[in-house]
């Protein structure tokens, strides 16, 4: 372990020592999505399954709530309900991550756990720090343990991307195809138009470059978090592009993300849907789990979205963002639909019954309701701080200024034009929607200024069941 190591090792465990100190007056702080503990978080890395338990890493800043150097921090379960937290496994203490160990992934063998991770180079000068100033290699560590990391390797250099790109190439995902380990990186050309890259390897170690792939047009400047997998037969790309136009049903957030499901190996603009219309949603990755399922998490979290709304935590409380839930991926209609995985259902407490055409029942905390709807319209509200509302196959999400912080309304064309089914995650300051089982997603922060409220449902009738949650605190 070198001295720089040893000195940001110790840094971070004496800044979270101290902010846990202050946890038991944080009232925002979440019980069961997966937070920081101190700091800002952003993107999930290095999702896998790995020798019986769930691994999930994360973008961490943990000497700034508003984002700074970037470590990676690492929790793990057994059930995706109960997780512990595993400390710092990736620091910014070599010479090609020194401003940053950025995001990446994970690719589980027998007996190893390798990470693939962007390091973050930036130079001193003047610079425009798009075509100069920056240098992103791909970087390589494996483990036997899933918790300690040896020596990082350069798997790419950023002197061997292709020309014709920026400075911008990041956020590697590796899998295994057959015999053949695959790469896809995101990228930024020189002509200002998002792609993804290509690379394969026999060894993990050397790699090469296949091919690049992008829209016809320039669909955003450039794209990031890339995912690529294969499910029920269909050729899936993820991406989350940046500089699209804003529109009403679409596109709504500064940035996106989405995916396209390849026809004969392209993505075609049209293709393109998006995971989530909330206000807090961006760089998914997905991965398999040892039951065969696709598993998605998200970061409840939006990149340069501070200018139009904020999370108050960062003044507060001294932390800032948080992951989604785990989303099982499935392929049906035409679409992916996502919904929580069923270990979920664990957290439930008794249920209380929903039916009528107009209900209304008190919570104090956490609470999942799940209902079915039928009539054209309905609306159901969280006090006077959310509400969600649909009528004639549209759908929208409303915040209400002190809740939203900022946040105000979000909208959706559900795919087939009927609502039938609704269920609304809720923890302290997090809200995560599934409209007709993962059709339509929505997933927003939002800060009531009490857990106690009435949580109405109004449509022509309704049926289903409110639970409280248990509280999990992380170990």
């Amino acid at each position: 372990m070198s001295s720089l190591t040893k000195v940001l090792a110790e840094e971070v465990r004496k800044t979270e020592e101290t902010a846990a100190v202050a946890r038991t007056m944080q009232t925002n702080r979440l019980t069961h999505h997966l937070m920081p503990p101190v700091g800002w978080l952003n993107d999930p890395n290095g999702l896998c399954w790995y020798k019986g338990r769930y691994h999930v890493f994360f973008q961490y800043s943990p000497f700034e709530a508003n984002g700074g150097l970037k470590f990676w921090g690492h929790y793990s379960s057994e059930d995706m309900i109960s997780w512990r937290y595993e400390g710092v496994p990736l620091l910014p203490d070599s010479i090609y991550d020194c401003h940053g160990v950025y995001s990446g992934s994970a690719i589980a063998e027998k007996d190893k756990l390798h990470l693939f991770y962007t390091g973050n180079i930036k130079m001193d000068g003047d610079y425009d720090y798009i075509n100069n100033g920056r240098q992103s290699s791909t970087l390589h560590v494996e483990s036997a343990d899933g918790l300690h990391f040896g020596t990082k390797e350069v798997a790419v250099s950023c002197e061997d991307y292709p020309e014709n790109y920026t400075c911008h190439i990041r956020d590697p995902k590796v899998w295994k195809e057959g015999e053949e380990y695959r790469m896809i990186l995101g990228g930024r050309q020189k002509s200002d138009q998002g792609a993804v890259l290509f690379y394969s390897s026999e060894d993990l170690k050397n790699w090469k470059f296949d091919c690049e792939l992008t829209t016809e047009k320039a669909f955003g400047y450039m794209w990031e978090c890339p995912d690529f997998f294969t499910l029920e037969g269909q050729e899936v790309l993820s991406v989350s592009p940046q500089g699209l136009t804003r529109e009403e049903f679409r596109f709504q957030n500064i940035y996106q993300s989405g995916y396209f499901i390849l026809k004969d190996g392209k993505p075609e603009e049209k293709a393109f849907r998006e995971w989530d219309h909330g206000f807090d949603f961006y760089a998914p990755q997905t991965f398999q789990d040892g039951k065969g399922r696709r598993i998605l998490i998200g970061w409840m979290g939006m990149p340069d979205a501070d200018e139009e709304y904020v999370n108050p935590t960062a003044e507060s409380e001294g932390w800032q963002h948080c992951l989604t839930v785990p989303r099982e991926i499935t392929y049906k209609n035409g679409m992916l639909y996502q919904y929580p995985v069923e270990e979920l259902n664990g957290l439930r407490r008794a249920g209380v019954s929903i039916s009528g055409s107009d209900v209304e029942i008190p919570v104090n905390g956490p609470f999942d309701l799940d209902v079915q709807v039928r009539g054209d319209q309905g609306k159901v509200s969280l006090g006077e701080n959310l509400f969600l509302e649909y009528q004639d196959g549209d759908v929208s999400l409303t915040l209400s200024e002190k809740a939203g912080a900022g946040r105000k309304v979000r909208k959706a064309h559900v795919p087939f034009g009927r609502i039938e089914s609704i269920r609304v995650l809720v923890d302290t300051t997090a809200v995560e929607i599934y409209v007709n089982g993962g059709e339509v997603v929505f997933s927003s922060r939002y800060y009531p200024e009490t857990q106690e409220q009435a949580v109405k449902v109004e449509t022509a009738e309704a049926d289903g069941k409110l639970y409280a949650l248990k509280n999990y605190v992380m170990e």
